[in-house]
């Protein structure tokens, strides 16, 4: 039965603001905005160098009708940003300490000898999630990979900490920029394992491109060709296809091996530090 009361006296009997009555709350995204996201992810994936203008107007060549405001919130929420050189580069948080790149001109021939991070967005049915993950840069290899719903530290140095409980620590580990990699609790993990520090330049996409292109293939292969409903579906796909990447799929860079044959054939060329890394994996 419905009261008849005025919604004043029922406010005044509840002891409520009358104005709460009235208030519908706002959804925190719009109901569109994952699929934009999921087309600004793939946009960004053919052309890095884009910025939020020709974002904006690459959209709007698909049918979408969004100023340039919109994008650069999504791309923020994102973690995306135009890859290209600029002059006056802005640090993702100036209170952290940004470390030189280490690998131009080395010769990289041996697992271990550098790691490499990054982070990428992943696109759900509803919602995202951000995925890291930790690579042997002469095999291609990943060693461990988290899946977050947020932009912390924490879920990077997870991923780092099994790396190197697996796998031993490697010589240089190179990331980008980001806050997350340039943050106290992320570089003391690398310091205290008396691991040296390499930082990609600031936009200098090519400095990480093995990464990036691991989160091309991974995307295409798998994460665009499903929806994922939940969190444990997005690991379930993401867990097997990191697996048939390590262990099946064969790179013609690598002379047609897979990452797992690279990384342990080429540990098996230096008994003095491969039976300890094999006995920590095994663990």
């Amino acid at each position: 039965m419905a009261h008849k009361l005025p919604v004043q006296r029922r406010c005044s009997l509840l002891n409520i603001s009358r104005s709460s009555a009235y208030y519908t709350p706002a959804p925190t995204a719009s109901d569109d905005d994952p699929v934009l996201m999921r087309l600004l992810d793939e946009i960004h994936l053919q052309l890095p160098f884009y910025g939020s203008r020709r974002l904006r107007d690459e959209l709007q060549e698909h049918g979408w009708v969004v100023n340039r405001k919109r994008v650069r919130r999504l791309m923020q929420l994102m973690g995306l940003q135009a890859l290209y050189p600029k002059p006056n580069t802005s640090k993702a948080n100036q209170q952290h300490k940004v470390y030189p790149y280490l690998l131009r001109s080395l010769t990289i021939n041996r697992p271990n000898q550098v790691w490499a991070a990054d982070i990428t967005y992943i696109p759900m049915h509803k919602g995202w999630l951000y995925l890291v993950a930790i690579m042997d840069w002469n095999s291609r290899k990943v060693l461990s990979w988290r899946l977050s719903n947020s932009l912390d530290t924490e879920f990077c140095i997870e991923a780092l900490q099994e790396a190197i409980d697996r796998y031993g620590a490697p010589e240089i580990f190179n990331t980008d920029q980001g806050c997350q990699f340039t943050s106290t609790a992320f570089t003391d993990v690398l310091k205290n394992n008396a691991i040296r520090i390499s930082m990609d330049g600031k936009g200098c996409w090519v400095d990480n491109v093995f990464v990036e292109r691991l989160w091309r293939s991974l995307k295409y292969e798998e994460v665009y060709l499903k929806s994922y409903a939940s969190v444990a579906e997005a690991r379930a796909g993401i867990t097997w296809w990191l697996s048939f990447y390590n262990q099946r799929r064969k790179h013609y860079s690598l002379d047609k091996q897979t990452p797992d044959t690279v990384y342990f054939n080429g540990l098996a060329q230096k008994p003095d530090h491969s039976s300890e890394i094999i006995s920590k994996k095994a663990a």
